[in-house]
């Protein structure tokens, strides 16, 4: 077995501010990567900035990165990091964000290639240091390597090759406590979809499934709250960030499987925001799983059964009418990715992903 997390992680509250010093100690001026809003209304750039600033370190704003973040818009924060001159990355907010972050430093130390370099499994991966701080509490990137981003050129999403960790990730539950009721709904899907995933997964180990079960308490502490849709308390925000980052840790070791294969045209052809369309398929999933370990993800997240799961979903996410030719490319694309179906532990063929689509 093998475990390897390099990001040093800190969690706890007024994080940014209290690990001022190490944050600039990163370099002399730093690339801030955020969506157009989000970052500036829940306080996280503002503390970025203080922080910076009282060590003498000087930044430049990139805040174009839409949701799903494409390889143009990658393309452009290269060039504007480059502008600057700036020498590591910090990137602020949910999965978009952070995995655009990455994928900016990468090229921004690569100057001189295209785009193409990006998707290049023979290229040197050779970024700037990245530090991530999540403003949403699903997709665990400031502990993954991953870069997920959006090739319109292909109508799909699909991880770059390279591993790019970052060197610090500072988690505060502050930032999401005025984030969309929407938003909390859907990511914290995704780091359900995570673990699940990450349990139910040839590659799992007793050390990846040490991080499910570590989220899956902290996560199953906030289920009811968020369902009943009552106002979030900063511990409910600190339970979920913290159950993403295990999340997280978990998919860092063995990678996602069908759900999250399954959900990329439902994002890409529906705009379905990602962590709902894994959630989409997720019930699915663990009807076809082995009956015990299913059981025990259930019960360990606060369900009795998969018909609560699905329950849960459609109440907190709703349950949208996918398409049917949707659903057919899904299942279509997942056929044609052998490494989706290397993970999944179970036998797969074209009816059992129907079934789990529901077609």
């Amino acid at each position: 077995m093998f475990f390897y997390m390099p990001t040093k992680v800190y969690s706890e509250n007024n994080c940014v501010r209290a690990h001022a010093k190490e944050l600039a100690s990163i370099g002399k001026k730093a690339l801030i990567v955020t969506g157009r809003n989000s970052a500036f209304k829940n306080g996280s750039a503002a503390d970025v900035e203080t922080a910076l600033s009282e060590y003498g370190v000087e930044w430049a704003f990139f805040n174009e990165i839409e949701e799903n973040p494409s390889v143009e818009t990658v393309m452009k924060g290269r060039d504007r990091g480059l502008a600057e001159g700036v020498d590591f990355v910090i990137g602020i907010g949910g999965g978009s964000p952070m995995d655009a972050a990455k994928a900016i430093a990468l090229m921004i130390r690569c100057k001189d290639a295209g785009a193409d370099y990006l998707y290049d499994k023979n290229a040197v991966t050779d970024a700037l240091p990245v530090v991530c701080i999540p403003t949403t509490c699903g997709t665990g990137s400031e502990v993954t390597a991953v870069s997920v981003l959006t090739r319109h050129s292909l109508r799909a999403k699909g991880s770059i090759p390279h591993k790019i960790f970052p060197v610090l990730s500072l988690l505060d539950g502050k930032y999401l406590m005025n984030a969309p009721r929407r938003v909390i709904t859907d990511t914290s899907i995704d780091a359900l979809s995570h673990m699940y995933e990450s349990y139910l997964n040839t590659k799992s180990t007793d050390f990846s499934r040490m991080c499910v079960d570590a989220g899956l308490k902290a996560w199953s502490r906030s289920r009811e709250t968020i369902l009943s849709g009552a106002p979030l308390t900063l511990d409910n925000c600190n339970d979920m960030l913290n159950a993403s980052m295990y999340a997280g840790m978990a998919i860092a070791h063995t990678g996602t499987t069908l759900p999250h294969g399954l959900s990329y045209p439902l994002t890409y052809e529906t705009g379905m925001p990602h962590g709902k369309a894994c959630g989409y398929f997720l019930a699915g999933y663990l009807r076809e799983a082995d009956p015990e370990a299913a059981s025990y993800l259930l019960k360990g997240a606060g369900f009795t059964d998969v018909d609560s799961l699905e329950a849960y979903f459609t109440a907190t996410c709703g349950r949208d009418d996918v398409p049917a030719d949707v659903l057919m490319q899904s299942v279509q694309n997942t056929l044609a990715s052998p490494a989706k179906l290397a993970q999944c532990p179970f036998h797969v063929d074209e009816f059992v992903l129907n079934r789990i689509a529901g077609l």
